[in-house]
């Protein structure tokens, strides 16, 4: 109990530090870091230690992808590139039913794309369809970000489904199969139909994806616009499916396959397309790479608080403990798994993690109750997206690059994956009605 109490009271003070005494995200974390580590236990002569881990460990895996990221949807903005795509997609698709095409576009591109990787190249294509239709920056995101965050959530290949596929031994394309039919429902309630109630929310979109505006007839043609900013996705979705089709494939292509070596090939393949084959110097692409970098940094360092103040949690075994109290409750398996889950991602922040960590509560749950295996991934993967807060990295990345007060973004997005969990829950729980 004193765990919860104090993993509440931890997040409580960081709300109170950034949205009341406006203090810096990083230097939040860390305190609020320091303060978890105390009241939880963990020796003073580890504190340091676990913060620079955690700050290491999450950095380590997001800064290049980021960054480079960062750089290939500035090229896309200021080369015209976006407004091309954006004029294209409105025009054939018009305005009635660019949230449909959002939602679609969001879900499939999150396929195989890790959602910080679908994140970071999908804004430059929001931004720049908001720009054109008119329409609130949030109320025609959401969808499509709902969609990279289900997708993230429910369905292999992605880390965590695809590891408690193993950890309980179910089968990866029934559960790839059930996870469409539980994801199909709940993105509609999660993306489109709550977008609805997004539209008086007013985001001030980070300048970095606003390229100034360049005449119709001096922009990129259609072909090359699309094809340049899709081609990461059509690069990883190639790759996944290959492995998929045959696994033998994926310790070859676990090079190619990588998202940091997509997103360098991309973005050279942008340089050329977007930049010197254009008439451009090396020199201009260049210093659109670097304002890109610049206003990139103050996301990288809440993203590096946010690791710290998981690291800190993970080191007190909080998560443990929580999963332990919770599985000698009477609760029906499935709903068991999706709230062991739903409290390790509040604590920690990371819906990856989260269903990681479950897994070693679920998995034996699963041999003793004889619950559908498959089943018990998905509500699994549905608790690991419940209450997204302030110690979630997405939680920043969405709130800083769209110009959001705390307010609007959990209003926007701590209920939109909220929402996706609930609901996800529920269709679970209905299936296995049918299933068994």
């Amino acid at each position: 109990m004193w765990s919860l109490c104090a993993v509440l009271l931890v997040v409580v003070m960081l709300t109170v530090m950034i949205a009341w005494g406006k203090v810096q995200p990083l230097l939040a974390f860390v305190v609020a870091a320091m303060a978890a580590a105390l009241m939880l236990g963990v020796p003073s002569e580890k504190i340091p230690g676990a913060i620079e881990k955690g700050i290491g460990d999450l950095l380590g895996s997001l800064v290049v992808v980021i960054c480079v990221g960062a750089v290939f949807g500035k090229l896309i903005a200021d080369s015209g590139a976006a407004r091309r795509i954006a004029i294209g997609l409105v025009e054939t698709l018009g305005p009635a039913r660019m949230p449909v095409a959002m939602t679609v576009t969001g879900f499939v591109v999150g396929l195989p794309l890790y959602y910080n990787v679908g994140f970071v190249l999908m804004i430059p294509l929001i931004f720049s369809l908001v720009a054109q239709s008119g329409r609130p920056a949030v109320a025609l995101g959401m969808p499509l970000l709902a969609g990279l965050s289900i997708a993230h959530g429910f369905l292999p290949p992605h880390p965590s489904p695809t590891a408690l596929v193993a950890a309980v031994q179910a089968d990866l394309g029934t559960t790839l199969l059930y996870g469409l039919i539980v994801a199909l429902p709940t993105l509609c309630i999660a993306g489109p139909l709550f977008a609805l109630t997004l539209k008086r929310i007013r985001a001030q979109p980070a300048p970095v994806f606003q390229g100034a505006p360049i005449p119709e007839h001096e922009l990129p043609g259609a072909f090359a616009s699309f094809a340049t900013a899709l081609l990461p996705v059509l690069l990883l979705g190639a790759f996944t499916l290959a492995t998929l089709l045959d696994p033998a494939l994926s310790r070859p292509l676990a090079f190619f396959a990588n998202p940091l070596v997509v997103m360098l090939a991309s973005y050279l393949v942008a340089v050329y397309t977007l930049g010197l084959g254009r008439g451009r110097t090396l020199a201009q692409v260049m210093a659109s790479a670097q304002e890109a970098l610049r206003e990139i940094a103050p996301i990288l360092l809440i993203i590096a608080g946010a690791g710290a103040l998981k690291q800190v949690l993970t080191e007190a075994g909080v998560s443990a403990q929580l999963g332990a109290q919770l599985a000698s409750l009477p609760v029906p398996p499935l709903l068991l798994g999706w709230a062991v889950a739903t409290l390790i991602r509040v604590c920690l922040g990371s819906a990856t993690v989260a269903g990681l960590t479950a897994a070693g509560v679920v998995g034996p749950l699963v041999e003793s109750t004889g619950v559908n295996p498959n089943l018990m991934v998905l509500a699994v993967g549905a608790g690991s997206l419940m209450f997204s807060h302030v110690n979630d990295s997405a939680f920043w990345m969405f709130k800083e690059y769209f110009g959001l007060s705390l307010k609007d973004t959990f209003r926007s997005w701590t209920a939109m994956e909220t929402l996706a969990g609930t609901f996800g829950i529920v269709f679970v729980l209905i299936l296995s009605l049918l299933v068994g």
